[in-house]
């Protein structure tokens, strides 16, 4: 949400930045402090590097790591706030923040640059904003062992996004664009896909379906470390609340084309 929602840009360009993507790559990265572009490529994975190198920087000479990180939560705070009004003050919000912050200590943060980053911030008090923050710790968390996955798989960024659009849930023509790769690139990529057999005509080959269900799997081990500690009872509470939140965000017209 946090990185659709107008808030966000509102907030990021308060403190001097271009709007678009110098807020999303320098407000994601600034948990791990005014880092050097050449980190931001590395643990954002699957964006052109010289998109990064141009904007990252740039960032830094503007602003401070931690004002954007206050500029981060005053955004979510302020679409949240928009999006679900008083429904934020119901009590389950609260049981929620509480039960994902309780299974946080299971998430071991070698290896997990940005969650690492991210869990080195102070936790909000608001029980929305608590909410929130675990989230995106549970989404950092399982961000960084997905790069782990591709890695040892031997898959680049960009590969790892035409891999993607070969499995046809998301249009390769959104992944290259929104991602700032060329044609040229992109073309070399699929060429590399194709010599392993794992991509013939833009589409997935069996050997490369094994591989991405391979990467998917491991994945899913290596972020199911908070969720064991759950009782049946806790899960099934937490995926009916999250149905209903995300339904109310996708509602809202946060996500161009949903």
């Amino acid at each position: 949400m946090i990185y659709f929602v107008p808030e966000a840009d509102q907030h990021y360009t308060a403190l001097g930045l271009d709007s678009g993507m110098m807020g999303y790559f320098s407000s994601r990265a600034c948990a791990m402090g005014p880092v050097p572009a050449e980190l931001v490529v590395a643990t954002f994975y699957n964006f052109e590097p010289g998109r990064i190198r141009a904007l990252v920087p740039q960032a830094w000479e503007r602003t401070t790591a931690p004002a954007l990180w206050h500029a981060r939560l005053a955004a979510a705070d302020a679409a949240l706030a928009r999006i679900f009004g008083e429904r934020l003050s119901r009590p389950d919000i609260a049981e929620a923040a509480d039960v994902l912050r309780s299974i946080i200590d299971a998430c071991a943060p070698e290896g997990r640059p940005l969650f690492a980053g991210h869990l080195a911030q102070q936790w909000p008090t608001e029980p929305h904003m608590a909410l929130w923050f675990a989230i995106t710790l549970l989404r950092e968390f399982r961000g960084d062992g997905h790069i782990a996955a591709l890695t040892v798989e031997g898959v680049s960024g960009i590969e790892a996004l035409v891999i993607h659009g070969a499995s046809g849930v998301v249009p390769a023509a959104v992944l290259q664009a929104t991602r700032g790769w060329s044609n040229e690139a992109w073309a070399t990529a699929v060429e590399r896909l194709q010599q392993r057999g794992w991509v013939d005509d833009n589409m997935l080959t069996p050997t490369g379906q094994t591989h991405r269900n391979r990467v998917e799997q491991y994945t899913d081990e290596l972020a199911a470390a908070p969720w064991a500690r759950l009782s049946d009872a806790q899960v099934t509470t937490l995926a009916e609340l999250g149905k209903e939140l995300s339904t109310a965000i996708v509602a809202a017209g946060t996500f161009p084309g949903r």
